[in-house]
């Protein structure tokens, strides 16, 4: 089940036009349904104005990937592809520097977008300090190297409260996709 969701987070993550921007052809021929691949992947529909926290459009390396229990092992972010080492972490949406330290050898930021959600990157070395206010797209530290071996990237979490949430979700509308068959197109009511 978690390789079909993780196969289905790749296919969403690609260009997804929004649903009122999609004509069916006029030729189909036969009705068609999706449903949701799991509870994780059934999101609300993401939040008006958040962004990507690099650029251009990062390729996402891992999805997310949380596990069926809090202690158990799982992947509670995203990894996202870098074009190098070394470039600038933005902040997705507003908000408050609510953690700037190491975890675990690794550098991390966090940033308080209120309402209980909080973003966090890892590996970025920033000089912000706690207290920051940082506006969205405004840059919060410097990707290193490490997290995904030799290819940049960074990892991006976020939780609200205590629970982690698919990032992708702020920034994509990954609700499941709903094929509608065409008056007249013979199926049973057209």
């Amino acid at each position: 089940m978690k390789a079909y969701a993780m196969a289905a987070v790749l296919l969403l993550t690609t260009a997804v036009p929004a649903p009122s921007a999609v004509r069916a052809p006029s030729a189909v021929p036969a009705p068609f349904a999706l449903t949701a691949v799991s509870p994780a992947l059934a999101a609300t529909p993401a939040p008006a104005g958040w962004r990507w926290p690099l650029a251009p459009r990062p390729a996402v390396l891992r999805p997310f990937d949380p596990p069926d229990k809090p202690w158990l092992s799982g992947h509670r972010g995203v990894d996202l592809g870098s074009a190098s080492d070394g470039g600038p972490v933005t902040a997705p949406e507003a908000g408050t520097v609510s953690f700037v330290g190491l975890v675990v050898d690794r550098p991390v930021i966090t940033i308080d977008h209120g309402n209980g959600l909080r973003s966090s990157f890892e590996p970025v070395r920033s000089t912000l300090k706690k207290g920051a206010v940082v506006a969205k797209g405004a840059v919060v530290g410097t990707l290193l190297a490490g997290h995904c071996g030799r290819s940049p990237c960074v990892h991006w979490g976020v939780r609200r409260g205590e629970e982690y949430l698919n990032p992708l979700s702020f920034i994509l509308d990954l609700r499941p996709s709903v094929l509608l068959p065409l008056k007249g197109s013979g199926s049973p009511g057209g």
